[in-house]
């Protein structure tokens, strides 16, 4: 798996599937996640209502999908990140089991290109060191013949450096 790194606007990376740092409601809310159901139209916010219905809210560390309505990507594989309690291993298994499930959702999708933000490192306020060694460490663990390319958006400076520290 090739893995890239690039700063800017998860919402005009062409991948067959990004990732939403999303919330468990699945209805939208602020940083990545209003930004991808701003952009991608309200397909996105119509097939989350279906799973909520279907599901209930999704849990921390669980996946689900969605069009990728008017996105450059097929798909939006929507994750709910977990918030910062100083408690470092229930957090950092939550974080990591984010990455994992996205990767198995997207790999069952037929996905060749996928795109992470940074998750839960926003509002989370999930230590940007600390998340940028999980994310490199799970993609870099994960096996597949399906999954070509993992692309990392950085949003902001900091995150930009801190992953390509990591991934020298």
């Amino acid at each position: 798996m090739n893995i890239e790194l690039i700063k800017g606007d998860i919402t005009r990376v062409e991948a067959d599937a990004v990732v939403n740092a999303a919330n468990s409601s699945l209805l939208g809310g602020g940083g990545v996640d209003g930004a991808i159901h701003r952009a991608g139209g309200g397909a996105i916010l119509e097939e989350c209502k279906a799973i909520r219905n279907r599901q209930g809210k999704c849990r921390t560390g669980e996946a689900v999908v969605t069009t990728g309505g008017n996105l450059p990507a097929k798909y939006v594989i929507h994750t709910v990140g977990p918030v910062w309690d100083n408690d470092a291993k229930k957090s950092s298994e939550l974080l990591a089991n984010c990455y994992k499930n996205s990767l198995k959702l997207a790999e069952s999708l037929g996905v060749k290109t996928i795109a992470f933000p940074n998750i839960s490192t926003g509002v989370y306020r999930f230590p940007k060191e600390l998340a940028g060694k999980i994310a490199v460490e799970e993609v870099k663990n994960f096996t597949s013949d399906m999954i070509e390319k993992v692309i990392f958006v950085c949003f902001d400076d900091e995150n930009e450096e801190i992953y390509k520290t990591l991934l020298e």
